[in-house]
């Protein structure tokens, strides 16, 4: 009998958010993960204020898929995904977003990868992106500073002006 290697399967932690047609837009991105990659884990929805600019609040979430995929396909694939629901890139860093989709954790990977640097450092500085990501594993350890998410959603020092959201 042949051995059927390992996987190269690993899980990846994202971040989305959007603050135009944003229940919309979540619940689609969400959808294109599910069709593209299967099974995928979402936390709880958090509305939060723009950070960097003057806009509409953001609805922010995490997901958990698994996947073989490179970063550097990864990342073309959901660029591709928010043009599709209308991402200006034409505009600055900080502005409206109709649908924004980061690689948060790729594996265990610690470093630049395809032009991106993992873990995103924002995980530890935004309250929309760090509860989320600690409601959808708590336990899970970053892989910079060996602590869990949930330690450092405990330990978080800075603005935490986020509410759950039921989204349909």
């Amino acid at each position: 009998m042949a051995t059927i290697p390992e996987s190269d399967a690993v899980d990846i932690y994202l971040g989305l958010g959007s603050n135009l047609d944003a229940e919309r837009h979540i619940a689609a991105g969400f959808e294109a993960l599910r069709r593209q990659f299967g099974e995928v884990s979402c936390s709880p929805v958090y509305r939060s204020a723009a950070v960097g600019f003057s806009g509409a609040d953001f609805l922010n979430a995490a997901a958990r898929i698994r996947s073989d995929w490179s970063v550097g396909r990864l990342k073309d694939w959901l660029t591709e995904l928010e043009n599709r629901h209308g991402r200006d890139r034409s505009q600055p860093k900080f502005s409206d977003r109709s649908l924004d989709i980061d690689i948060l954790l790729h594996g265990d990977k610690v470093g630049e990868y395809d032009g991106l640097v993992l873990p995103r450092e924002e995980i530890l500085e935004y309250a929309h992106v760090l509860k989320p990501l600690a409601d959808l594993a708590p336990g899970l350890c970053h892989p910079v500073s060996g602590r869990s998410f949930a330690e450092h959603w405990r330990e978080f020092t800075g603005d935490r002006s986020i509410e759950p959201c039921i989204i349909d």
